[in-house]
């Protein structure tokens, strides 16, 4: 049963007329293409009985052709009214269309309204989301060997924006020389914008890479990621320049210890939030856990973040095939911040991860 086969046997199963996609990145899992609309209106409509279609800007029409999708494409140019044009090609399909399941994590509220005017009989109420996640849970051996690659790109930006370390130059520059280099090597997306950090500004953890500079005797943090055809990685490192002092040497030492003891424990038959709980237990009896103030870990494939959160409350087991991160983090204001992480996919009896840079601290010489 492929993928779209299960669609179709969702919405029987459950009473559904039609399932509506509007998530890029879902589209791009059922059909190779991938295309941000912004504001745009791009769905795939996928029917209990029939042949879906897909519905976007003209200007994509050829593109998604190219994929292989063998379907129905329709396009519309910006001055017409998408959604009218949506419903009339569900009405040339002599369909029933009162029950509608929609992406509930995706959708915005202004196209459901725009849907409901279109459709005023029809009822938006089912979601697809849960299973467009389970779905997308286990990862197939040719998305796992994608992974792979995209794994072996973040290692060589590591590497890279370790070279590019030095006192005086700024968190910016160093992000900048990191991404022209795999510019140079023909990747050219990121999976998000690369974060460098120094000293007490890796203490935010979603702080932007700045023109804060680099000092010596302070910890740099990374974490970077890249995309290989439509898959992502997501890794961090944190290395010494010069020589830190004790209390961000004794963060770092704990939050690796929190992060191979978490790794060398991720196999089926655990659970998320046992998982989670691994690693808090090692920062909590070094005294930080206060300090650790996020979830150990996030679903990882097309997207930097997908379903499940390893974090304490998700009892789900993991399974051969899952793929997620494992990154503890400390992070201290005004002193410090460290966070180790590797994304990684569970196997028959572990896991293995997608990145292989050397988590022992390296010491950058000034």
């Amino acid at each position: 049963m492929n993928k779209i086969e299960q669609i179709q046997r969702w919405l029987t199963d459950n009473g559904q007329d039609i399932g509506l996609i509007t998530d890029p990145k879902t589209i791009q899992y059922l059909t190779g293409f991938y295309s941000d609309p912004v504001e745009r209106v791009l769905l795939m409509a996928v029917f209990k009985d029939q042949e879906p279609f897909i519905f976007g800007p003209a200007l994509e029409s050829e593109a998604i052709k190219d994929t292989g999708f063998s379907s129905p494409v329709y396009g519309y140019l910006d001055h017409e009214d998408p959604w009218v044009m949506i419903a009339d090609q569900v009405h040339a399909r002599n369909v029933d269309d009162r029950h509608f399941a929609v992406e509930k994590s995706q959708l915005q509220v202004q196209r459901l309204e725009a849907l409901q005017q279109v459709f005023p009989n029809a009822d938006f109420s089912a979601n697809l989301t849960p299973l467009i996640e389970q779905m997308r849970l286990i990862k197939s051996t040719d998305e796992i060997e994608k992974l792979k690659i995209a794994g072996k790109w973040d290692d060589f930006a590591l590497q890279t924006g370790f070279e590019a370390v030095q006192v005086g130059k700024t968190e910016d520059q160093i992000a900048a020389d990191l991404q022209y280099a795999l510019m140079k090597n023909g990747i050219m997306e990121l999976s998000f914008p690369s974060l460098v950090q120094a000293g007490a500004h890796a203490a935010e953890p979603h702080g932007a890479t700045s023109e804060n500079q680099v000092q010596n005797n302070q910890l740099v943090l990374f974490d970077l990621g890249t995309v290989w055809d439509g898959y992502i990685s997501d890794a961090s490192r944190t290395i010494a320049v010069g020589k830190p002092d004790e209390k961000s040497m004794d963060i770092y030492q704990v939050c690796l210890e929190a992060q191979l003891t978490a790794q060398e424990a991720a196999k089926p038959g655990v659970t998320a939030e046992e998982l989670d709980k691994i690693a808090r237990d090692v920062i909590t009896k070094a005294g930080y856990g206060e300090y650790f103030i996020h979830r150990l870990g996030h679903g990882m494939g097309m997207s930097e973040h997908e379903f499940p959160s390893i974090m304490a409350g998700n009892k789900m087991e993991l399974q051969p095939g899952m793929c997620f991160s494992i990154e503890p983090g400390i992070y201290i204001p005004n002193v410090a911040g460290v966070r180790i992480e590797d994304c990684v996919h569970i196997t028959e009896d572990g896991c293995e991860p997608f990145t292989h840079t050397t988590k022992e601290l390296r010491y950058i010489e000034q």
